[in-house]
């Protein structure tokens, strides 16, 4: 689409010039009714004359000094395009073939990271840093030199350079992880991450499912939940373990007598270096990473991704955005997600690309905040659960009614400014209202992208006002890479998940069962493109429920086509059940809906299709909660709080309250609900790495209190 034809659908485009012009006016404005005040009363003293001046000058130059608006590079009346079979591809794309890469020499995972080497000039690579001290940097020669030794010495110790050979790696995010998997990508072997938070059977499960015979460890726990399930003779292909840390020579003896070769890494890449051999580079069709989905119930599912998948995947992201961000080697992210996990690689890849740099955290999340402090990222993913948290304390904060006017009234200042384009941190409410939340992100990000879970609107709106750079969203899931739409550069309306990625086309495929039709705009999500993963490792049958015959994959997610072409996502199809009387209940769309309650941290919703009722269990956001119950007359500590039956009562009213607002039907409401003091976590296993809720597990949990629930309900 042309500029002119642009600028005659949206008028933003046309006030490209317009700013100065009305800057011009406004001071000329000024001077007029400053001499007319003047002339009409008593004169003004020269001092105070020249100050009104200096003042008026300074509003002229703040308002002439502002950034140039960030404008859509298509109308964003039209972000999506209809195309043959009911499908719809993002505007940007001029025809209907799907991206594979964005740069020519970099087609695999192996070539990005060359490529950063060279367009970094060998510049500073992974970053990792010890408590209250400075960040440390490895160079990208260094680490790709490191990789080359370290896959060597697979090689030596039985590996081949091909992509049927897969390597464990089980660790936290470090700069050894990406050492690890550039060591597997730089001789064409495949890595598979592995995470303690899976659980011991699953390790299991994956070490045997996909023929691992070395996993590269990063601490001696994980080395003895290894050897231990070989001294049972429940992993009996394990050959090889590589660890990171230190350890001692028991360990290594009870490999042995195990036949499980105990090696540290700093001896692995001697050996290698000893024994080198030249890198044996991958194909773009070639086999990458198995990543493995925890998922809420049965066994792991093994993702089949290429290299091709992950190139095109990042390479549609860069295409998203490359009028209003370009990344360089001066650019810096901060690793703090799972690297286990698509949408860390993808920003890593991302990176890498560009030749920027990647600062790991501390290894604990409540370090993060000084990490952030200490690197100053400029590139920032991060998630729903997180991102709230800043929310909810900056809200927390505004405890006078004057504050929390003044943090609305600012939000809505900056956020009219961002609509128009203007993104920035320079203003009056950034220096009263918003340096504080700026500077704990580290005070010089750019671009901040979140995904793995639904955010919601006033949320968005904050980060979006608050943060002074674009805050995209993405939506998506492991089997299309990481993300298939991501939302465009000027709009900042939230309430859906943007439009297509370039590398992928999106359609919506009827669920008669939820009353979901096509024909409507409603549907499941089914995702086709370069992105889409192959399949499932060993397992045919789940691989044919996800991919169907015409390579489209089906996402379990309900959308709906917006007016403007973007995509709202409405519901799930899996996880849905019956009641006693027949009706269809979506759980994960009421907690959504159900965690705006302010005293609602977390929030599960369980039905019974032997009964016709919903009951919930909520975790209370320990900061509003003493407050809330106060309002109520009631005090106490956390747990206190959970018990009282007045505090209980108010909150379920809240959540009704919330839900009737929202449009939920009688049925779609609970009946009544537990408090619980604990929050859900990856630790006590009741969420997966990626913050959904474990159904099952949470069910299981509170299986007692969900009883006794019910029994005091009259259906």
């Amino acid at each position: 689409m042309c500029q002119e034809e642009l600028e005659a659908r949206n008028p933003l485009l046309g006030t490209r010039d317009a700013a100065p012009i009305q800057d011009l006016n406004f001071l000329l404005l000024f001077t007029k009714m400053l001499f007319i005040f003047n002339f009409l009363f008593s004169p003004l003293p020269t001092p105070a004359l020249i100050c009104l001046l200096i003042v008026g000058v300074s509003i002229f130059l703040w308002l002439i000094n502002r950034p140039p608006p960030v404008f859509p590079v298509v109308d964003l009346s039209n972000q999506s395009v209809g195309i043959e079979g009911g499908a719809r591809k993002g505007a940007c794309q001029n025809s209907n073939d799907l991206l594979s890469y964005y740069f020519s020499d970099a087609r695999t995972a192996y070539e990005i990271f060359q490529r950063g080497l060279n367009v970094s000039d060998n510049g500073p690579c992974l970053g990792y840093r010890k408590p209250n001290q400075p960040y440390r940097w490895l160079s990208y020669k260094q680490v790709s030199d490191r990789a080359e030794y370290l896959g060597s010495c697979l090689l030596h110790k039985g590996y081949k350079s091909s992509p049927d050979q897969n390597v464990g790696i089980f660790a936290q995010n470090r700069p050894e992880w990406i050492i690890s998997e550039l060591a597997c990508y730089t001789y064409s072997m495949v890595a598979v991450p592995l995470y303690d938070t899976l659980g011991a059977e699953a390790i299991v499960y994956i070490v045997n499912k996909a023929d691992i015979n070395t996993v590269i460890c990063d601490t001696p726990q994980k080395a003895l939940v290894l050897l231990e399930n070989v001294e049972k003779g429940l992993t009996k292909g394990l050959k090889m373990i590589i660890l990171m840390d230190p350890f001692d020579d028991d360990l290594k003896q009870r490999g042995e007598t195990s036949g499980v070769e105990i090696l540290s890494l700093f001896d692995a890449e001697n050996i290698g270096k000893e024994n080198f051999r030249k890198p044996v580079p991958p194909k773009p069709e070639d086999l990458s990473i198995i990543c493995f989905t925890s998922g809420t119930t049965g066994d792991p599912k093994g993702v089949m991704l290429t290299h091709e998948n992950i190139v095109s995947n990042a390479a549609a992201f860069l295409k998203c955005v490359e009028y209003s961000f370009e990344p360089t080697p001066e650019d810096v992210t901060i690793s703090y997600l799972p690297l286990a996990h698509m949408f860390e690689r993808i920003v890593q890849a991302v990176v890498y690309s560009s030749g920027a740099r990647v600062g790991f955290f501390q290894g604990d999340i409540r370090l993060l905040p000084d990490d952030m402090k200490t690197l100053k990222p400029t590139v920032f993913p991060s998630v729903p659960r997180l991102l709230n948290r800043v929310y909810d304390k900056v809200q927390n904060e505004a405890k006078t009614p004057l504050k929390k006017f003044m943090l609305n009234l600012a939000i809505a200042c900056k956020f009219n400014e961002v609509k128009r384009g203007i993104i920035r941190r320079d203003t009056i409410w950034d220096k009263l209202i918003f340096r504080k939340v700026q500077e704990s992100l580290g005070g010089r990000v750019r671009i901040m992208v979140t995904g793995a879970a639904p955010i919601s609107s006033p949320v968005l709106m904050f980060l979006r006002a608050a943060m002074g750079c674009p805050v995209y969203e993405a939506y998506g899931q492991t089997e299309c890479t990481a993300g298939c739409t991501f939302t465009l550069p000027g709009d900042w309306e939230s309430g859906h998940v943007g439009a297509p990625l370039a590398c992928n086309h999106v359609k919506l495929e009827d669920v008669p069962d939820m009353n979901y039709y096509s024909v409507n705009n409603e549907g499941e999500v089914c995702v086709k493109g370069t992105n889409v993963f192959k399949g499932y490792l060993k397992d045919p049958e789940r691989t044919s429920e996800a991919l169907d015959q015409d390579g489209w994959l089906h996402t379990g997610d309900i959308g709906r086509w917006l007016p403007n072409g973007t995509l709202k996502i409405i519901d799930r199809k899996k996880n849905i059940f019956k009641l006693a009387q027949g009706e269809y209940i979506a759980p994960e769309k009421i907690e959504n809906i159900y965690i705006r309650s302010r005293p609602a941290a977390q929030v599960f919703v369980h039905g019974d299709s032997l009964r016709s009722s919903l009951v919930g269990v909520v975790v209370p956001d320990p900061d509003v909660l003493p407050s809330f119950a106060t309002k109520l007359g009631v005090k106490g500590s956390l747990e206190e709080l959970c018990q009282n039956q007045t505090v209980k009562e108010a909150i379920l009213e809240d959540l009704k309250k919330i839900g009737k607002e929202s449009g939920l039907k009688s049925f779609e409401q609970v009946k009544n609900i537990h408090l619980h003091p604990e929050q859900f976590s990856i630790e006590n296993g009741l969420l997966t790495p990626t913050m959904k809720a474990r159904r099952v597990e949470l069910a299981r949990y509170f299986r007692a209190e969900i009883d006794s629930l019910y029994a005091t309900i009259q259906e």
